[in-house]
């Protein structure tokens, strides 16, 4: 009768043979990567800039794929908003909180029928919008988009005087929730006030 051949004892690791960080699969450290580096950013974070930090042969767009469809149905998933990726709450769950989160103050009328001119028509000068609204621009008004980084300067118009011209700005697409330009919702919609932006300090419009 043939014995067994005696069991070999376990093959001690090669110190020199590189490991996974942190113990774990290359694909879910990506994602805890990806995860933390949403997490931490004061702005979307763009695939360009998570590929940077990912390991070798790992894709950005698919590592953030796949973390959204982690993120799918949870109080907050990870949307795509001004051409990058950040967490936000639920839309199905945000009209509840409201009830126990205090809701800061969003941009004055004037300054939202100011910005919704900018949005649709940009590049486009101050005398532009005014008659457009049909009504004066104060220096006050524009000076609250500027400061709230919803609008920047975008050359002159080659026209006597050559006004300045003027353009939304990728914190316009994130504060209004867009991935580009092309998402505005109809002007309507953009004027409502659950729609407008809060304000990120302080300031007047008139």
């Amino acid at each position: 009768m043939t014995l067994p051949p005696d069991p070999q004892p376990p093959t001690a690791p090669d110190p020199e043979a590189p490991r996974d960080p942190a113990g774990i699969a290359p694909l879910e450290h990506a994602l805890r990567l990806a995860e933390a580096l949403v997490f931490a950013a004061d702005r979307p974070v763009a695939p360009e800039r998570l590929q940077a930090v990912l390991p070798a042969g790992l894709r950005a767009e698919a590592v953030l794929t796949l973390l959204a469809a982690r993120y799918a149905g949870r109080g907050v998933e990870l949307t795509e908003v001004a051409g990058g990726y950040a967490f936000r709450t639920a839309a199905d769950l945000a009209p509840l909180l409201t009830k126990v989160v205090e809701t800061p103050r969003r941009l004055p009328r004037v300054a939202m029928e100011a910005l919704a001119i900018i949005a649709y028509h940009q590049p486009v000068t101050r005398p532009e919008i005014e008659e457009i609204r049909g009504t004066s621009l104060s220096q006050a008004t524009l000076e609250l988009l500027l400061e709230q980084a919803l609008i920047a300067p975008r050359g002159r118009k080659e026209v006597p005087g050559r006004p300045t011209l003027w353009a939304t700005t990728p914190r316009f697409l994130e504060q209004f929730g867009l991935r580009g330009l092309t998402d505005l919702p109809r002007r309507e919609e953009l004027l409502a006030g659950e729609a407008g932006p809060t304000l990120s300090g302080t300031g007047t419009a008139a």
